[in-house]
């Protein structure tokens, strides 16, 4: 008997991920990825997707899922925008892509994807609560409950970028003065904070940005702190490229934690860096199942 088969798309702000997997094992089976045409705008992204989904697909496929880096309004599928594709804004991505392609699609948040496959199949798998949170050219998050993405009232919930870190202040000039997460943490603000870094890992590791790391651990756990005391989460993962790369750190934020946490407060683990290879998009291809 031929076994179905699912199809898992990642799409990010430079680059697409799609994934064609077996629908019973999560097996990744065939993949392609390509450039994402973002200054292009979002239907010429949605083409290529579906160009190449065309030439992925078998017989046997049963549904996509697809993360994308924005919020999304649930239970529609409607983008409300994606901050780093041109002409991104309110497009019903769920009905527009159940036309072209003619089979059931899901739609979610990229960071929640990663979350989900964490949390069922990942460093999470068998946990209550997790909280994942997404350090790349922008700062995203995701919260998964009993295996399942809570999403809120609208499917909004679990953007930890836009969380307010420390309002009025943000860390370089700015006419944004929100001072949210992501004007923190993300992998842009990090290269604004150190300018003399010349890869993105030369941010939490080594002696170029040494004089800005310890600030990092703190808001770090600064972030910790508000997710611990909101949720309650038995694992806290890391991912993205500059999230990766506090795996070396875990020490030492957990020593800024112990600082801010009200005592007696259960410490959830802490994991950065994913265990789940692609794990974009099977997320994405767990949203269907």
């Amino acid at each position: 008997m031929v076994q179905a088969d699912v199809i898992g798309i990642d799409m990010g702000g430079t680059k697409c991920a799609i994934g064609l997997f077996d629908r019973s094992t999560l097996e990744l089976r065939e993949h392609v990825t390509f450039p994402t045409r973002a200054q292009d705008g979002f239907s010429a992204v949605l083409d290529d997707i579906v160009a190449a989904v065309t030439k992925l697909r078998t017989p046997e496929t049963a549904s996509i899922g697809i993360g994308i880096p924005g919020l999304v309004h649930q239970p529609d599928g409607v983008l409300i925008k994606a901050p780093n594709i041109a002409n991104s804004e309110n497009i019903a991505v769920k009905k527009k892509l159940e036309k072209m392609l003619k089979m059931p699609v899901s739609v979610g948040n990229d960071s929640q994807c990663f979350v989900l496959a964490e949390a069922l199949m990942g460093s999470a798998k068998g946990k209550k609560v997790v909280v994942g949170i997404t350090f790349g050219t922008g700062v995203g998050g995701g919260i998964v409950i009993d295996g399942k993405i809570f999403g809120g009232a609208h499917g909004y919930a679990g953007e930890i970028g836009h969380m307010l870190l420390s309002p009025g202040t943000p860390p370089y000039k700015t006419d944004d003065m929100r001072g949210e997460v992501e004007q923190f943490l993300s992998g842009t603000a990090m290269g604004k904070r150190c300018e003399e870094a010349h890869a993105p890992e030369d941010y939490l590791n080594g002696a170029v940005c040494s004089f800005m790391q310890p600030d990092i651990y703190r808001e770090v756990a600064w972030l910790c702190t508000n997710l611990i005391h909101l949720v309650d989460p038995d694992v806290i993962v890391f991912g993205g490229s500059a999230g990766y790369a506090l795996h070396k750190h875990i020490e030492e934020i957990t020593a800024e934690l112990e600082k801010w946490i009200l005592p007696g407060t259960p410490l959830p683990e802490i994991v950065a860096g994913s265990t789940r290879e692609k794990a974009g998009m099977l997320g994405a291809a767990l949203l269907t199942i």
